[in-house]
C-alpha cells in the first residue's frame, strides 16, 4: 500500500515542496521564500542542489551565477564579484599561492563552509527541501534578513 493510498503526507518530515521534477528541470533554477530564508534551487547535470540564494560575500544573486568546476569540484560562480562556491558544501574557493616555492603555482583552496547549503528530495515527482538546520552562524545568514531583503527590493526596483 502506497502513502496514498493510506492517506499519508509522502513528502520528506520538515521539509518544503519547491515544484514538479519536470518544471524544475525545464528551467533550471528557481528561486522561493522558505521560512524566512531565500533559497536558490538548481538543477544541473541530473542533480539537484539547494543553497542560500545570495552570495555570502557581498549579497550577490547566485541565480544568475554559471556553474564550473574548480579542483574537481562543481561551483556556482557569482556573477559580482566572481566567488566560487561548492555546490555540495558551500565551501569558498580561492587561489592560493606557496611563496616559499621558486615556481608559483596556484592551486585552489578552501576557506572553509561559507553558504548555507540545503538538503533537496525527490518524491514521486515532487521536489523538496529541506533547510539547513546547523544551529551556528554561517557567513550566508547575514543576506537572510528582512534588512538585506528590503535594500536588495529597492535596488532592483530601480533597475
Amino acid at each position: 500500500m502506497s502513502a496514498e493510498e493510506k492517506n499519508e503526507d509522502p513528502s520528506p518530515p520538515s521539509s518544503y515542496f519547491i515544484g514538479k521534477r519536470e518544471d524544475i528541470v525545464k528551467v533550471k533554477r528557481v528561486t522561493k521564500f522558505i521560512n524566512g530564508r531565500d533559497v536558490l534551487v538548481l538543477y544541473h547535470n541530473g542533480t539537484f542542489h539547494a543553497m542560500d540564494m545570495r552570495c555570502y560575500h557581498s549579497g550577490g544573486p547566485l541565480q544568475n551565477g554559471d556553474i564550473e568546476e574548480f579542483s574537481g569540484k562543481l561551483c556556482i560562480v557569482c556573477p559580482w564579484h566572481k566567488y566560487k562556491i561548492t555546490l555540495l558544501e558551500g565551501e569558498g574557493l580561492y587561489q592560493a599561492v606557496d611563496p616559499s616555492q621558486k615556481v608559483l603555482k596556484p592551486k585552489w583552496a578552501s576557506k572553509g563552509i561559507k553558504q548555507r547549503v540545503h538538503l533537496v528530495k525527490e518524491v514521486n515527482g515532487d521536489v523538496f527541501v529541506t533547510l539547513n538546520d546547523f544551529s551556528g552562524s554561517i557567513d550566508s545568514d547575514y543576506y537572510q534578513s528582512e534588512q538585506y531583503r528590503a535594500i536588495f527590493k529597492k535596488a532592483e526596483n530601480k533597475m
